[in-house]
């Protein structure tokens, strides 16, 4: 389970990589609000409280951890936007 969690930068400022939900591990005080307000369930607690994104499959990319999160601890990648399909009476370009 850990290799899916994320891992937050050791110094610098954090960074989001290519996975959906973004941990800083330092930031975080483990108090679960987020994976309560997952709406997939999506994320769990580790044995260390710390939250994990144990089915990536069920994210959503909603947002709601990252907007409930007190300590700004975890971040959402933003969702990769699809282009329009054409209304059918429209021709293609």
């Amino acid at each position: 389970m850990a290799d899916q969690a994320t891992k937050t930068q050791t110094s610098g400022k954090p960074e989001v990589g290519e996975e959906k939900v973004h941990v800083f591990e330092a930031w975080c005080k483990k108090c679960g609000i987020c994976v309560a307000f997952c709406p997939t369930g999506a994320l769990t607690s580790d044995e260390n409280g710390l939250p994990v994104l144990t089915y990536p499959e069920k994210c959503t990319q909603c947002g709601m951890c990252e907007l409930r999160c007190p300590d700004f601890a975890i971040a959402v990648k933003p969702r990769e936007k699809k282009e329009p399909k054409p209304h059918p009476t429209e021709e293609p370009k």
